[in-house]
């Protein structure tokens, strides 16, 4: 290749293309002293001061996946635009979209938080994840060649980046969503989806790929939905799980990544939101010998948390603790977790029965879902093993009627079941901009609130700020359910009452259901009147 044959041209007073900077990372650019000046359809145009480099082309080419043009310009020419470039977060893909801007906040605890607008685009994660994307490696055992091949490139960065900002900002979920012109990025946080990023609809399948690449799922699979899992090392010695499940949609496959940080784990029981009285009976309940303990909920409503809390106050060198989880959340050192397999038959009813065979202490069950995995459940409280297990009912006095729905005996239930806990999770009050509500006292009658009491309580929620994202909430908090079965509720259970009446009688023995457990909270200023409301609908 001759420079007759390459066009020259001028770079004076050429501002740089924010849209075409981005798909190349910046040290390509400065390796080979380019700079992108155009594009049309396919096809890239590329300035270089050195026209016999025969390499930039090919790499250049490689990784934007355009047709590469080149011309010649000046090298003081191509290196004053290369010094406009932001250097950052180095590569991210910067400038796709900058109709939303957003400033980055540091929390007390050092995490990154939303500013008031909740809409982030690519560009706000080049300085936020500056350096950082650089330090994450893939610790599963994937194809060398797949993953270390174009590490510069910027659909790796920007998935590392969508990553490593949801590690940061302590998200439950990531949302990667594809539509017919756009493709869209959501975080789940404090229990509610916020968008946090619009993508091209030219990075929908990049994206969705190095997901599968790096979950180890099926990239060529776009029929069927898959599940898999990354685990990530962070920095020094940091590792974070993510659970992923991929769904065929109409414009492509929607990527969900549940986030499983060990680090943020909450095993310490005085931390969930317990009342002390309820804690009390909790930790009563899970340090008899025998029996079962039940938590209910929805889907995300903490029951885990819970769970492996009670799981941790009772690890120690005398008990053993045998596990069947659908998944396996977080592993937890001395005890013994197995992973559910359908496929081949390992549901929680065959591993139930191995179980009594390796002469447990304690056993958890991920879920009952059916008659077999709550009768094998029933039978092992009832010889001498405390059981530990999670049921998807509205509150603790229906879990009752769930099981004998599901066939198990009244008198089963009432021998076998020491207590039942029911919990939501409720959104905080940020206590950075905590203000005084105005309230109606309707609203507090209806709440269960005596004249007295809101004669004497000063209701408050969070006006918005920085580190709330505006929204005025900051972080969850449990709020619980908890019923013992007294030696009345088991006789009310054996003559067959209804969940009302067995709700009934718990409540005169000093039960708080889930809605007097917000209120005590909302009385404490930690939840707002509407976040009671939302989360103890019906209640």
């Amino acid at each position: 290749m001759s420079q007759e044959i390459i066009p020259v041209v001028s770079l004076a007073d050429r501002e740089i293309d924010s849209e075409l900077i981005s798909l190349i990372p910046i040290k390509v650019l400065k390796k080979h002293t380019v700079v992108p000046i155009s594009r049309r359809g396919s096809t890239i145009t590329v300035a270089t001061s050195d026209p016999t480099n025969i390499f930039a082309a090919d790499e250049l080419k490689f990784i934007t996946g355009y047709n590469i043009e080149m011309v010649v310009a000046r090298k003081e020419e191509i290196e004053q635009l290369l010094g406009v470039v932001r250097l950052g977060g180095d590569d991210i893909l910067e400038g796709i979209s900058d109709d939303h801007a957003m400033t980055a906040v540091e929390d007390g605890d050092g995490s990154i938080d939303f500013a008031a607008d909740s809409m982030m685009e690519l560009e706000d994660f080049d300085s936020l994840v500056s350096g950082a994307v650089d330090e994450i490696e893939v610790v599963e055992d994937v194809d060398e060649e797949q993953l270390s091949a174009n590490v510069d490139a910027p659909i790796i960065k920007l998935v590392n980046s969508i990553l490593l900002k949801a590690i940061t900002m302590k998200v439950s979920d990531i949302h990667i969503e594809p539509y017919e012109k756009q493709m869209r990025v959501r975080y789940r946080l404090d229990g509610v989806l916020k968008n946090v990023m619009t993508l091209p609809v030219q990075l929908k399948m990049p994206v969705l790929s190095r997901v599968k690449v790096m979950a180890h799922l099926d990239i060529a699979e776009r029929r069927l939905p898959q599940d898999g899992r990354i685990k990530l090392k962070i920095g020094r010695g940091r590792e974070m799980d993510f659970r992923v499940s991929s769904l065929p949609t109409l414009f492509g496959e929607k990527i969900v990544l549940r986030l499983l940080d060990k680090t943020n784990l909450q095993l310490d029981m005085t931390k969930l939101g317990f009342d002390p009285e309820a804690l009390d009976i909790f930790r009563d309940a899970i340090s008899q010998p025998w029996g079962m303990v039940l938590v209910t909920g929805p889907t995300g409503s903490g029951k885990t948390t819970t769970l492996y809390s009670a799981l941790s106050e009772l690890n120690n060198e005398d008990t053993n603790i045998m596990t069947a989880e659908d998944p396996v959340e977080y592993n937890l050192l001395g005890i013994n977790q197995v992973q559910m397999a359908d496929n081949i038959g390992l549901n929680f009813a065959a591993a139930l029965r191995s179980f009594l065979r390796q002469d447990p202490d304690v056993i958890l069950v991920g879920e009952i879902r059916d008659f077999e995995t709550a009768e094998i459940s029933i039978k092992a409280a009832l010889t001498g093993h405390l059981v530990l297990s999670t049921l998807h009912t509205n509150d603790a006095p229906s879990t009752v009627n769930r099981l004998i729905n599901m066939g198990i005996e009244p008198f089963l239930v009432s021998s076998s079941v020491n207590l039942i806990l029911a919990q939501r999770l409720a959104r905080k009050v940020c206590q950075k901009c905590l203000t005084p509500a105005e309230t109606s006292a309707a609203v507090l009658e209806q709440l269960g609130m005596t004249a007295e009491q809101i004669r004497n309580t000063k209701i408050m929620k969070g006006a918005g700020c920085p580190v709330c994202s505006g929204t005025g909430a900051k972080g969850r908090i449990a709020l619980y359910e908890v019923m013992s079965l007294s030696a009345e509720i088991k006789e009310a259970i054996v003559m067959g009452a209804s969940s009302t009446e067995i709700r009934e009688v718990a409540m005169e023995q000093g039960m708080d259901t889930l809605r007097m457990a917000g209120v005590k909270k909302m009385m404490e200023g930690m939840v707002s009147v509407e976040e009671i409301l939302r989360v103890t609908k019906g209640d």
